[in-house]
């Protein structure tokens, strides 16, 4: 395992969209308005998002740097079929 720059951040905003995820099965559960479960479901998608955008800039900054100066073709094939599934 290796850290870096934007690890914490990353996991206060999943630990935020694991928040919205629990408030919008409870609004399921209690016949919530469908307009406000979709308010919600999007602040999940929103926070996914930017766990995402975190977790790229910091492996860019740092395994692809070290990937493209060792010439590590497996390392940046690896991040274009991430960013494929991703995207």
């Amino acid at each position: 395992m290796h850290g870096h720059t934007h690890t914490k951040a990353a996991i206060d905003r999943m630990a935020r969209a694991i928040g919205h995820m629990g408030a919008v099965k409870r609004m399921l559960e209690e016949g919530r308005d469908c307009s406000d479960v979709l308010v919600q479901l999007a602040a999940v998608r929103a926070e996914i998002t930017n766990v995402s955008k975190l977790i790229l800039k910091d492996h860019l900054d740092h395994c692809i740097v070290d990937a493209v100066r060792e010439q590590d073709e497996e390392t940046i094939a690896r991040l274009k079929g991430a960013i494929d599934r991703l995207l």
